[in-house]
């Protein structure tokens, strides 16, 4: 039998031989998808799910997220797989700084880094909120610092500024290839000389030296007893740094003495809370920004400073290198060229009932010795009720007294055509529909130069003689009927590039 032997033997050896052959498999990854990946696609179910933005501005920021976060190229801005990046804490800290600004930190929502856990099992949907958290912060900063937080018609009908607004897919996309987001995000506040004259006089009015105002945003006072005058304590050194108070000497760095009592006073008055000139747990958190500052209890200077430098963002970011500005309260027009003033002179403005609309726009013509076309307003209110029928005699007479026409050298057109206004019937006719105007001349109400930049509300400059009483006599109002700006007399053209 030892040949069934060898056959199984051969068999055995031969089958191998003849089964079919298989590609050998690749090793399995331990993970499938890694800890960075799971927190992009955290953050788009939370974009994608969340949809249901109530603002068409929040609408449009969400949509630009939702199309950022997409794209497979991008990467996340703010954290890593581990915890918040460097750059992620920057631009926290520099949104943390809206106050100094004249925004409101409170209105932007930012992640608590001490509430992060790397060993959660949730750190992950941790660090994805923290991502949506700062992105949607940065958008929203970026349209407040340009003057988005509030729509200026719904305030007036007569505030009617031109708002560039931030686009939100530019802005986010832009922000993630800068070197300093934190300088980017700056770069939306009005770069005026004026509007930073008012942030340092804020920071001034709210305690403290405005120009150490960085430095003194990472000085943290920590929970202890309540600080007062007389009193000695480690944190009285902190509170000077943080307010920039000098101690006259080293030994006196933590006496809560008389000058710093008056400076807190000054700094708890500026944020609405009443000067007792002690430091508490409430004193501490307004210290270290971590409540809400009141303004509606602070004082007139401080509300009057937040509200101007909210129209400064209403102007165009850039002005030019030449342009002209008209300070409606304060009478007065000016030409700026080159970030220099090259001509002051005083104005007329409108009357509170009509007031002088706030906007800008491009300046097109310079018209001189012009036509004055009388506004419908005019037409109807000041003009029609001087109107008077006379009533005829038995030798003729009769017909409209027209001298409020003549008087100020009116004259009429009906369908293109002069026509008497004497002899027309103003109870049958509407004023409105004839055209009425004052020739150039020496009387003319617009003076010999007017100023042209077509818009919505007919406003134009002019330049015309204005007289003021002399000393002793009172103070001439400096209000009149209409709504367009009046300079006293005319400034001097320079001829610039592209005017002919």
């Amino acid at each position: 039998m030892r040949w069934v032997y060898r056959l199984a033997l051969t068999l055995a050896v031969i089958a191998p031989l003849h089964a079919p052959a298989f590609a050998a498999e690749p090793e399995a990854p331990a993970v499938l998808i890694g800890a960075t990946e799971a927190i992009r696609i955290a953050i788009q179910n939370r974009l994608s799910a969340k949809f249901t933005a109530a603002s068409n501005a929040r609408k449009s920021e969400q949509g630009a997220l939702v199309e950022f976060y997409s794209a497979p190229e991008h990467h996340l801005l703010w954290v890593d797989d581990k915890e918040l990046t460097d750059r992620g804490k920057m631009v926290m800290a520099e949104i943390a700084k809206a106050d100094d600004y004249g925004l409101r930190a409170s209105d932007y929502a930012l992640p608590k880094p001490d509430t992060f856990d790397a060993s959660d099992p949730k750190a992950t949907d941790w660090l994805a909120d923290a991502e949506i958290k700062i992105s949607f912060a940065v958008l929203g900063y970026a349209n407040d610092a340009r003057g988005g937080r509030i729509n200026p018609s719904r305030l007036s009908e007569n505030l009617d500024p031109s708002l560039a607004l931030p686009n939100p897919s530019e802005v986010i996309e832009s922000i993630a290839f800068r070197s300093d987001p934190a300088a980017y995000l700056r770069s939306f506040q009005p770069d005026q000389p004026q509007f930073e004259a008012l942030r340092q006089k804020l920071l001034e009015l709210r305690g403290g030296n405005p120009k150490s105002a960085d430095d003194k945003s990472a000085v943290i006072i920590p929970d202890g007893p309540m600080l007062k005058m007389g009193m000695q304590h480690e944190q009285v050194v902190l509170l000077r740094k943080r307010l920039d108070v000098p101690a006259n000497s080293h030994a006196e760095e933590n006496t809560f003495d008389a000058a710093l009592v008056e400076v807190v006073e000054r700094f708890q008055d500026a944020h609405g809370v009443f000067p007792d000139g002690m430091v508490g747990s409430g004193m501490r958190r307004l210290l270290n920004g971590r409540q809400k500052t009141s303004v509606a209890g602070g004082s007139a200077k401080i509300r009057a400073i937040l509200v101007n430098m909210e129209r400064w963002r209403w102007l165009p970011h850039d002005l030019g290198p030449y342009y002209v500005t008209v300070n409606i309260p304060e009478f007065t027009l000016r030409v700026v060229a080159d970030s220099k003033t090259v001509h002051t002179t005083r104005v007329v403005v409108g009357k509170p009932d009509k007031q002088t609309p706030v906007f800008s726009d491009e300046m097109q013509e310079i018209v001189f010795n012009p036509f004055w076309n009388v506004p419908t307003s005019i037409k109807v209110e000041e003009i029609r009720p001087y109107l008077r029928e006379e009533a005829a005699w038995f030798f003729g007479g009769g017909g409209w007294n027209a001298a409020v026409l003549q008087r100020h050298n009116l004259r009429v057109k009906y369908l293109g055509r002069n026509v008497d206004p004497g002899a027309i019937d103003w109870n049958a006719m509407d004023i409105r529909n004839f055209e009425i105007y004052q020739p150039p001349g020496p009387d003319n109400v617009l003076g010999h130069v007017k100023f042209v930049f077509p818009n919505k509300h007919d406003v134009y400059m002019h330049a015309a003689e204005i007289l003021v009483r002399p000393a002793g006599q009172g103070r001439k109002s400096r209000l009149h009927a209409g709504a367009e700006p009046r300079a006293a007399r005319s400034y001097p053209v320079e001829a610039r590039p592209g005017m002919e």
